[in-house]
């Protein structure tokens, strides 16, 4: 009987184990010839949050836990990359996935590349042009490193083919964000998060902020104090404040200086900010996961950053691109609650499929008896 083929799922930030999900639930066809294993650096850890992402998801337990935590950015890829080489030693895979732009993403790439595994980076391609953004540097160092470049959107496409990728490797999949959202919206309905809040359908706004330009400064985020302050003069805006925000918020002296109608709450498991989110008349966010979410639900979103590694949720999608220009977001959200907002339409191959043609695109080509070209070539025409 021929040995099962390995694989190294990583997961570090909690954006990834809704991607990683996707992955694991596709691969499962192919139990019998690929053993799918999940490493989870540890990069944002949580021990009820991170129980939760599990449970909600319906994910093993990871068979690898790094445990870095929070550091600088060197000193967090240092110590993933050494506890991830220990793991690649000991169970010497025949391919890692990495996904999105965080630094476990980069620093896992990193080991695997040096020792000679081969690397699928999923959400490859994104690009927001702007090197003051860490993720940035670790999207385009990841994907020179990466054998399989799958991408979401058409953009991306582009951006790989400029930068001189080859086309043998880019695959339009789709996007495993949205597989996680269609697969668990059903449930997410039945969350009693709108009742905890005592909120009704589209009578509230939702905001999430982390971003360092947003959230690093007094002057940043003091103009997202306002922002939220700004937005509650027309609805109640509830705001689960991401841990490294709250930091700053407390550090910069800003505990009392938000609105009644602004709701403060702890970070939400998926299910509960996912019911939210599909039940809010508008979203203000920093997130790139949230603007792809919103468009496929078709829920305004107004995103507060310069620019956006996701074009095609400004171009086809619900997404509003407002800078950081307060008199700009307040036209965006009075015409959106006065009923004026853009319809979108969902991106193609937005499906809820992106997880099962990865997968079946790995199994072809890690277990083919032919060249290892034959799952290129057998999907590539989909890149072009």
């Amino acid at each position: 009987m021929r040995k099962r083929k390995k694989i190294i799922s990583v997961v570090g930030a909690r954006p990834n184990f809704m991607k990683v999900a996707a992955i694991h639930r596709a691969l499962k066809k192919y139990d019998t010839e690929i053993q799918h294993m999940i490493c989870h650096t540890g990069q944002h850890y949580d021990g009820k949050m991170s129980k939760a992402f599990f449970d909600d998801l319906e994910l093993p337990q990871p068979d690898f836990y790094l445990g870095v935590g929070s550091a600088t950015h060197a000193q967090q890829t240092a110590k993933i990359m050494v506890a991830f080489e220990q793991v690649i030693e000991q169970e010497r895979p025949d391919l890692v996935i990495v996904v999105g732009d965080v630094n476990s993403t980069l620093a896992c790439s990193l080991v695997a590349a040096k020792m000679m595994i081969r690397i699928a980076h999923v959400e490859a391609g994104l690009r927001s042009f702007d090197r003051s953004m860490p993720e940035e540097i670790n999207r385009v160092v990841v994907d020179t490193l990466a054998d399989y470049l799958f991408v979401t959107e058409r953009s991306a496409i582009d951006n790989l083919k400029k930068e001189g990728m080859s086309e043998a490797k880019i695959f339009f999949v789709g996007n495993v964000m949205i597989d996680s959202l269609v697969n668990y919206l059903p449930k997410a309905i039945q969350s009693r998060s709108m009742e905890r809040f005592g909120l009704r359908p589209s009578s509230f706004i939702l905001a999430t902020f982390h971003r360092p330009s947003n959230v690093d400064t007094q002057e940043g985020l003091g103009n997202i104090v306002k922002l939220l302050n700004e937005l509650a003069d027309h609805q109640p805006v509830v705001f689960p404040v991401h841990p490294r925000t709250n930091a700053k918020i407390a550090s910069n002296g800003f505990q009392k200086s938000f609105k009644e109608n602004v709701i403060i709450t702890e970070p939400l498991p998926y299910l509960d900010f996912l019911c939210l989110m599909r039940n809010a008349s508008l979203v203000a966010t920093d997130s790139g996961g949230i603007q792809e979410e919103t468009t496929f639900m078709r829920i305004p979103c107004i995103t507060i950053r310069e620019n956006t590694e996701r074009p095609v949720t400004v171009e086809e999608g619900t997404n509003y691109l407002a800078g950081r220009n307060p008199t700009l977001v307040a036209e965006i959200a009075n015409q959106v609650l006065s009923g004026k907002a853009k319809i979108g339409r969902i991106p193609k191959l937005w499906d809820g499929m992106a997880g099962e043609r990865i997968a079946e695109i790995l199994h072809v080509s890690l277990t083919s008896t032919l060249s290892d070209t034959r799952g290129a070539n057998r999907f590539t025409r989909v890149s072009q």
